[in-house]
């Protein structure tokens, strides 16, 4: 018995045909043939019960036999703002898990302190689908483009933007500075609220700057830790996901 192989088709329901890089991936690698059975997801909260009806080297049709509405596996719209790594590679690992645990949206930072101020976001786009493939998520996360910090908190504080797709209710920044610095800061499992869209921002290498953080909390960001240890920016953005996500 053949597994079922798992395909990304963002209007599955809309086509009868596996976009490019699928279709070569079911053709070249998988051999798929006729009468052979797929699942397609479409990556906004749908899977498709499908079979193949006709391949060839450059095409696989594909006709749909079931749609399969899926439940979502966590409540609130769930944001991550992080500034990328100066290795990549690292950021690029942290986005596979964090796509694996759930999450609903990704944005990357360039911050005062930023190593890193351009990247490829086709290539996250990939590997996010493809952690969606592995992890049969019924949700892709959303990739926003690299943004500056400081239009971002403008974007955030604007009530009337259309910048993202939810403003979050909560709002947190994570950095490394004392609580004598800046006041009161909790850990941010202890501050998420269940069911409410929570956005946490993460810094780069060198955190935030002190402006950047007195910025953030002028605009309704509660600064938090995410516990005594040090941790490795893309780390601390993995946790943060984390703890939203078994909140929720």
């Amino acid at each position: 018995m053949k597994e079922v192989r798992y395909f990304y088709v963002p209007e599955a329901a809309q086509s009868a045909e596996l976009p490019e890089e699928e279709c070569q991936h079911a053709v070249r690698v998988l051999r798929m043939s006729p009468d052979d059975e797929m699942v397609l997801m479409d990556g906004a909260g749908f899977f498709y019960k499908a079979h193949v009806t006709e391949v060839n080297k450059k095409h696989c049709f594909y006709a749909i036999d079931e749609v399969l509405p899926q439940q979502r596996q966590w409540k609130g719209h769930l944001h991550l703002a992080m500034a990328p790594t100066k290795n990549m590679d690292r950021t690029e690992w942290m986005c596979e898990k964090a796509t694996e645990i759930g999450f609903d949206e990704l944005t990357f930072l360039r911050c005062k302190f930023s190593e890193r101020t351009v990247i490829k976001t086709e290539r996250v786009e990939k590997i996010v689908v493809a952690a969606v493939k592995q992890s049969r998520k019924a949700w892709k996360p959303v990739v926003n483009e690299m943004t500056d910090f400081k239009r971002f908190i403008k974007e955030i504080c604007d009530p009337d933007s259309q910048f993202f797709h939810v403003c979050p209710q909560k709002r947190f920044i994570c950095h490394c500075y004392e609580e004598s610095d800046l006041g009161e800061k909790r850990l941010l499992k202890d501050c998420l609220s269940k069911g409410e869209d929570a956005l946490v921002l993460v810094g780069p290498e060198g955190d935030f700057s002190i402006d950047e953080v007195r910025l953030a909390e002028s605009c309704g960001f509660q600064s938090v830790s995410l516990g005594d240890s040090r941790l490795r920016t893309e780390t601390a953005a993995l946790v943060a996901v984390h703890m939203m996500n078994l909140f929720n």
